[in-house]
């Protein structure tokens, strides 16, 4: 399962947005520790491996897409 997530940062036009392996409900509690100040930074590791920190000071929005497993073949 995959999670798409779109982060908002402050003073910045584009956005970032990442597929992250997991649930939304997992990806919701670490970007809930982010911005209630319980963590400084969010941190997100995307399906390749790349590694993202955001400060949590500088995130404007973030959304999070519904867990979806990949679809393979031709009617995806």
């Amino acid at each position: 399962m995959s999670v798409e997530v779109k982060i908002g940062i402050d003073n910045n036009p584009r956005e970032l947005a990442v597929t992250i392996p997991g649930t939304s409900a997992e990806v919701n509690a670490r970007v809930s520790a982010a911005l209630d100040g319980t963590d400084a930074v969010l941190e997100l590791v995307d399906e390749k491996g790349s590694q993202m920190l955001v400060p949590s000071t500088k995130i404007a929005y973030v959304e999070v897409g519904s867990s979806e497993s990949r679809r393979v073949g031709f009617g995806a």
